[in-house]
């Protein structure tokens, strides 16, 4: 199977969408969608179809020059609608005649014509819906680039985005066949699963080609918050924590004015060989591999010293010699990449940081943990690392004692400012930074079914062993335990539960881990053989059960699809993880922090 399928079809709806205006048109575009549309089709492509100028929609615009047509490729949310009614009334008033369509992504939503009809621009306007849904990144990787799932799902318990994860998984499997194995882990994934099965008998098309994915995880991310707040310690992981990868493309450029030029960017796709190589490495094997494959490149390059006729060199410059160029610059990129990375690291406590984490991580030298983030509050290093920390201790530990809590959130207050009760408010409602109840805890107001969430980590831990002990040696430059991917100090959950229902082939064992997790449910059509008794899986009678599908349901880490990718080696299976969007422990946390300026 070809996940490019995928984005031949947004191509051709997309095209669709353009042609049903003909002539010239200009396309103003909602700011997060530039990087997902360049990714699916392409500045090219839109000029192609008869885009004669590009904007952003930003904030105070009145009116924009252009041609007399004009499309809004924008997120159905009320804002964006009232900068567009905005915008076409100060059009209107000032005499410019233009037609106007509204196309909403990834479908229309009902309040939005709502406001266009309140702002009194309805009759001057069309609206169309583009279902840009999930989008190949990599051969073996999918995103929605829905970040904000996370936060309006899991933080605000609006359940309106979960129609686009169903519609993805729908869509996907009329392109792929129906995948006959499903398992769900977590509430919010068995609301898709079920969304998805009632929009799949609605469906006109009932005609069923034959399934290229045999099996599918639909995961919840609260299931595991520990993965996303742990210090990646991956190539690729720690590239998106420094610089921020997105939809697949790096500015590697650390002038500080966010600027990106050609020779700064690069795409961080596997048909980069050096790239591929390195990427899911522990961060202490990367400079090992640059250095070596610099030297191979030399040699190669001075094998011009040793040509001897024109026919030769002509033949050296024709067919290697632009290549060569080509990984050298790419090779340079990476290694200011690496020196950059140790840079960042130097200037925090960074040995201390990952100490400490292992520490809570096995739950050893408590006090000494909690001193050495009470330190950094004080000293005021940037918030959301000490939130890291904070949220780790709370989750390891079960939650806070009323003591220590009430000094944590007394401490931060007065580093970072008092409107960050609204952010302990919001880590309380998530179940990441909670205080244990008991009877020295304090009365507290009744609070919604959320907030009684607890963390499970050391009954989690205690059943699947997701902390190795202390004396399993981890290999980081050859590993054979996907724990390498944080030093050997932790095993990510959904990666450990994926591999165990594989590797059993049911849910037998896994009762009070399920429940523990939020609930696993699963519908198994096909009896797929024991993944632990039949490693290259030569005697599986159909092949497609090799092939699984794991869509994380608000976000996962470049960590975790690392650690996905190792046991995809290590049972010779085909593992694409698809995900609303690809997180780090700040990305994750900066949604949730109150900020003055929003």
């Amino acid at each position: 199977m070809d996940l490019q399928e995928l984005n031949k079809l947004l191509k051709t709806q997309l095209a669709h969408l353009l042609i049903s205006i003909p002539d010239s048109k200009d396309l103003v575009l909602d700011a997060d969608l530039t990087k997902p549309l360049d990714r699916v089709a392409g500045i090219k492509f839109l000029k192609e179809h008869g885009v004669e100028k590009l904007y952003i929609l930003e904030r105070g615009q009145k009116t924009l020059p252009g041609c007399g047509k004009r499309i809004y490729l924008v997120r159905p949310s009320m804002v964006t609608m009232k900068y567009i009614a905005d915008q076409i009334k100060s059009e209107i008033s000032s005499g410019e005649k233009r037609s106007y369509k509204i196309v909403l992504v990834p479908r229309k939503i009902h309040v939005c014509e709502n406001i266009l009809e309140s702002e009194g621009v309805m009759g001057h306007v069309s609206i169309d819906e583009f279902p840009l849904e999930l989008f190949p990144l990599d051969k073996d990787l999918l995103s929605l680039e829905l970040p904000e799932l996370f936060t309006s799902f899991f933080l605000d318990n609006d359940t309106t985005l979960l129609h686009t994860v169903a519609s993805s998984l729908v869509n996907l499997q009329r392109l792929f066949g129906k995948i006959p194995n499903i398992f769900t882990i977590g509430k919010g994934s068995k609301m898709v699963y079920d969304l998805m099965n009632y929009m799949s008998e609605k469906s006109e098309d009932k005609k069923e080609s034959k399934h290229q994915i045999g099996q599918m995880f639909i995961i919840d991310r609260d299931v595991d918050y520990v993965s996303p707040l742990c210090t990646p310690m991956t190539y690729e992981a720690l590239l998106d924590e420094t610089y921020k990868i997105e939809c697949g493309v790096i500015n590697f450029d650390t002038s500080g004015d966010g600027k990106a030029t050609a020779a700064s960017k690069l795409l961080l796709t596997s048909q980069d060989e050096i790239y591929t190589q390195i990427r899911d490495r522990h961060f202490s094997n990367v400079f090992s591999y640059l250095s070596a494959k610099a030297k191979e490149l030399q040699a190669l390059y001075n094998k011009k010293n040793n040509l001897t006729t024109v026919g030769e060199m002509k033949e050296f410059v024709a067919k290697e010699l632009r290549q060569l160029k080509h990984q050298q610059k790419i090779l340079e990129m990476h290694i200011g990449g690496c020196e950059h990375i140790m840079k960042t690291k130097e200037k925090t406590d960074f040995e201390e940081t990952i100490k400490t984490e292992h520490c809570m991580l096995a739950g050893v030298e408590t006090k000494e943990s909690m001193t050495f983030i009470e330190e950094g509050i004080q000293k005021q290093i940037p918030l959301l690392q000490s939130l890291r920390l904070l949220c780790l201790l709370s989750i390891t530990q079960e939650g806070l004692s009323s003591k220590d809590y009430k000094a944590f959130k007394t401490a931060f207050l007065h580093s970072h400012g008092f409107e960050h009760l609204v952010t302990f408010f919001n880590l309380k409602k998530l179940g990441i930074l909670t205080e244990q109840e008991g009877i020295a805890a304090s009365p507290r107001v009744l609070l919604p079914p959320a907030f009684s969430r607890k963390s499970s980590y050391r009954f989690l831990n205690q059943k699947l062993n997701l902390v190795p002990k202390q004396t399993e040696d981890i290999d980081l430059r050859d590993p054979k335990d996907v724990s390498y991917i944080f030093s050997g100090a932790y095993t990510p959950l959904p990666c450990k539960l994926v591999e165990q229902i594989l590797v059993r082939d049911s849910l037998i064992g896994l009762e009070d881990v399920g429940k523990a997790c939020g609930g696993i449910h699963s519908e198994i059509k096909v009896k797929n053989r024991s993944l632990g008794t039949v490693r290259g899986a030569q005697n599986i009678v159909d092949p497609t059960m090799k092939v699984v599908l794991i869509y994380f349901l608000g976000g996962c880490t470049f960590s975790e699809i690392a650690a996905l990718r190792f046991i995809s080696k290590q049972y010779d299976i085909r593992i694409i993880v698809a995900t609303t969007a690809i997180i780090t422990s700040y990305t994750l946390l900066d949604k949730v922090v109150e900020r003055n300026n929003r």
